[in-house]
């Protein structure tokens, strides 16, 4: 499973008028740099991305490497304002042009990190929040058949840092189903059918909506074509996708991060 290097990541701030870097490592923030914005957010998506391109190149002056596994960039202010195409058109051309996914922070989440910051560390400032809990609730999806161990240590390790797992809510398989092409869970009722699975399958993809993000749990970068059918569930409703580790042998390359822990 990916980690956090020993120096930590880096984590980019963008808001209307600043853009701030962090180094993040075990919780604990430290700024590396501020400088003021020059971004219109009234800007087409292409021009946006040039002078966020921009801020990307200069990173590699704080880090030796700038990619989708050492760097999160997050984005507040004016950016909220983009209408639902803008905000996925940008984030498109962030990670055309850089790799990195461009993560557009909504107000109930930012609200959210301030709060966490506050009781953390008595800081309301976005970032010092979100550094020590970066999810409020996200979705698990990976081959249960194959991988059920490893996306159990995964689910722990969310639980563990007080996120709730909205899918799946238990992870005990029903025996009649185990060495099946489709386990159960106990809190599901069995099929009625082949097409039943369709029905038990909807109501995991159904809980991306209210997910902060979705976990793709990839041991040695496998993903597997039941992950690839849900990858098209994720991207159509713009929600964020975080791989355990990087994803092998996925055709269409698409904004996503590597790696837990911000």
């Amino acid at each position: 499973m990916s980690t956090v290097a020993e120096e930590g990541r880096v984590l980019v701030h963008f808001d209307s008028e600043n853009v701030s870097v962090y180094r993040s490592q075990g919780g604990e923030l430290t700024m590396l740099r501020r400088e003021a914005l020059s971004v219109d957010e009234g800007h087409a998506p292409e021009a946006l991305t040039e002078s966020i391109a921009e801020v990307c190149a200069g990173l590699a002056g704080v880090c030796e490497a700038v990619d989708n596994k050492t760097t999160r960039l997050y984005a507040t202010g004016g950016f909220q304002q983009l209408s639902p195409p803008e905000a996925a058109a940008l984030v498109n051309y962030v990670y055309v042009d850089t790799g990195l996914y461009f993560n557009i922070v909504g107000p109930e989440l930012e609200q959210f990190y301030r709060r966490t910051g506050m009781s953390a560390c008595g800081s309301d400032a976005m970032m010092a929040g979100l550094a020590r809990r970066e999810f409020r609730n996200a979705v698990v999806c990976g081959s249960f058949q194959q991988s059920l161990g490893y996306i159990e240590d995964v689910i722990e390790r969310l639980r563990g840092s007080g996120t709730a797992v909205l899918s799946p809510p238990s992870t005990r398989v029903k025996p009649e189903t185990e060495g099946t092409d489709f386990i159960l869970f106990d809190y599901q009722d069995f099929l009625k059918n082949e097409r039943d699975t369709w029905r038990h399958k909807y109501v995991h993809l159904d809980t991306f909506r209210r997910a902060d993000a979705v976990v793709v749990c990839n041991p040695g970068g496998r993903v597997g074509k039941g992950t690839i059918f849900e990858l098209g569930f994720m991207s159509a409703l713009s929600k964020r996708v975080i791989f355990t580790e990087e994803p092998q042998g996925v055709s269409v390359f698409f904004p996503c991060e590597v790696g837990l822990g911000a």
